[in-house]
């Protein structure tokens, strides 16, 4: 019997890496570019590291994490978020001694055992920001206007921005009980987990996805009316500096994100071409996490990017096209030898190059450059071994020239940047 992918686990096959690679490398650049340094957290952590972080509440440490004891008996947990792994560094390493305000940003694989869907996997990707050290509201814009480059970049379709406060723990917690009393008299009525999250995570009922509970609380207080002056002060500076930097927002009372780190700003943004689960990237304030993974009172914001979604709505106009590919036909005793010679040296100089080191000969080695796309193949038999002159195919109009050997590469060069014409 056949082994198989784990459900909810998909391969990365190399016709997709293509896209992938331009996501990831848009990632890195505007990240360094906004001076973030990367930061690369182990796969998996101890357990007890989500569970204070992100909540013992919340539906991820309940019921999404993959969580198993090592052979000491320990609890460890494959990551299924990156900020409690990169607090921890910053704490561990001592990275804030470095800088007042640290800038971090991770790219790498997460793990939560969800029911699998378009864009949403078990083993799922994410690019993601971290700043430590500023509670300033324009740090904040700052974050969400490199999120909104990056999809922006991307040419991602229809995106929309949504902005939230849910304040500091005690507006929260004023607002809470609020919440509490609207939803009481009529908690039967909702859906079997917002009434446990009633009792355990009742900020959670504002963010369920069944339309009967939206329904319920289409009419209840909203976070915005219960923020102390500080908080919402807070929240004017971040849509004044939205609008200084003319990215559109809209604010959406039921943004209150599903981790209990997040605290005062909360966004994230959507595209309608991904249907219900439509959310690519997300993020907020956590002003409180840094202290209650046992570090000193330091403020502290971020985001991350689901990729699997971003390279659904990435177009193929973004892609562009790939490197031109030369392939080398070397055959017979003496040509294979110095196909080989050329091939490490046209690689040297930066120029694509590929070889089928099973064909023996020259129609084999055309079917196989055929195969691969090759722009054009370099044909060097042992006649042409013996001439050190190499003959150049160009594989779209067939048309062939031949060239010494020792000005091969600034001729391929000369030929790249006249996009193919070498004739």
């Amino acid at each position: 019997m056949k082994i198989r992918a784990i459900k909810g686990i998909k391969d990365i096959l190399p016709e997709h890496m293509t896209k992938w690679n331009v996501v990831e490398q848009s990632a890195h650049r505007l990240a360094r570019c906004f001076g973030f340094s990367e930061i690369r957290i182990p796969t998996f952590e101890q357990t007890q590291l989500f569970a204070r972080s992100i909540g013992e509440s919340t539906d991820v440490v309940e019921k999404e994490m993959y969580t198993f004891q090592d052979r000491d008996g320990t609890s460890l947990t494959l990551r299924p978020e990156g900020t409690a792994g990169v607090v921890r560094a910053y704490l561990e390493h001592n990275l804030a001694t470095q800088f007042s305000m640290r800038k971090l940003y991770y790219i790498g694989p997460m793990f939560r055992h969800e029911r699998p869907q378009a864009g949403r996997f078990r083993q799922f990707h994410q690019f993601g920001v971290e700043v430590f050290g500023t509670e300033d509201p324009y740090m904040d814009v700052e974050v969400i206007s490199l999120l909104w480059q990056y999809f922006t970049d991307l040419q991602l379709p229809e995106l929309t921005l949504y902005i939230n406060s849910i304040g500091t723990p005690d507006d929260r917690q004023q607002y809470i009980s609020q919440l509490q009393t609207y939803v009481k008299p009529q908690l039967q009525q909702f859906c079997e987990n917002c009434q446990r999250r009633f009792h355990t995570n009742p900020l959670r009922i504002l963010d369920c996805k069944v339309p009967r509970c939206n329904t319920l609380t289409e009419k209840a207080p909203t976070l915005l009316e219960t923020l102390s002056d500080t908080s919402r002060k807070h929240f004017t500076h971040v849509q004044n500096g939205l609008k200084l930097l003319e990215i559109p927002y809209t604010i959406h009372h039921r943004l209150v994100r599903g981790l209990d780190y997040y605290s005062q700003t909360t966004f994230e943004i959507t595209s309608s071409h991904l249907g219900a689960q439509n959310t690519i990237g997300a993020g907020g304030r956590y002003d409180g996490l840094v202290k209650n993974l046992g570090g000193p009172p330091t403020p502290a914001v971020g985001f991350a990017v689901g990729l699997e979604r971003v390279n659904i709505l990435v177009p193929s106009a973004v892609i562009g096209d790939t490197p031109p590919l030369v392939v080398i036909a070397g055959f017979g005793e003496k040509g294979r030898p110095k196909g080989l010679k050329l091939l490490t040296r046209l690689r040297q100089t930066g120029i694509c190059t590929d070889a089928d080191f099973r064909a023996n000969s020259l129609k084999a080695h055309l079917r196989s450059a055929d195969k691969l796309g090759a722009l054009a193949t370099i044909i060097i038999g042992d006649e042409e071994a013996q001439k050190e002159v190499v003959i150049i195919r160009n594989m779209q109009d067939k048309k062939q020239v031949e060239v010494p050997i020792a000005l091969v590469p600034d001729q391929l060069k000369i030929w790249i940047h006249q996009n193919g014409n070498i004739f």
